[in-house]
């Protein structure tokens, strides 16, 4: 599973005020459209979640799975969240992460992705699928900071 997509978004906001978005896993089923609850598992010592659990509802795709987080962010909240999939029944693998920088007008957010399903699909439609994630999930991201 090495192709992932990438795509970046400008939020007009300060990237702490991204971060505290990205990292409020219980309101997601509030600003994004195809998770219908997420629950954190675990946390490490310092607060971050360690461990999410979603469940997905995205059409023809649905899931229940659970995401493993690393969080390289500095106290500004410039950095980068990354996930790795941990278990999952429809997902075989779901890689990617979020990297925020200070940008003049905001904060730019880079959104990477790769995922691979235990059903086959053709390289190209999955790519597909991966920029229309990413694409749905910036324009969320944004809204729901900016609004």
């Amino acid at each position: 599973m090495a192709d992932r997509t990438e795509s970046s978004i400008v939020v007009v906001a300060a990237p702490g005020d991204v971060l505290d978005v990205i990292a409020d896993f219980d309101a997601y089923p509030e600003w994004t459209g195809a998770v219908q609850e997420a629950d954190i598992v675990e946390e490490y010592e310092d607060g971050w979640a360690s461990h999410v659990r979603f469940t997905l509802d995205a059409g023809v795709l649905k899931d229940t799975y659970t995401l493993a987080y690393e969080w390289d962010v500095d106290e500004n909240g410039t950095g980068t969240v990354s996930w790795n999939l941990v278990e999952a029944t429809v997902l075989k693998a779901m890689d990617g992460s979020y990297r925020l920088r200070e940008n003049g007008s905001g904060t730019e957010v880079t959104y990477t992705l790769a995922v691979d399903l235990r059903v086959p699909m053709l390289g190209m439609l999955r790519r597909k699928a991966e920029k229309v994630i990413i694409d749905t999930a910036l324009n969320e991201l944004k809204k729901r900071v900016e609004g």
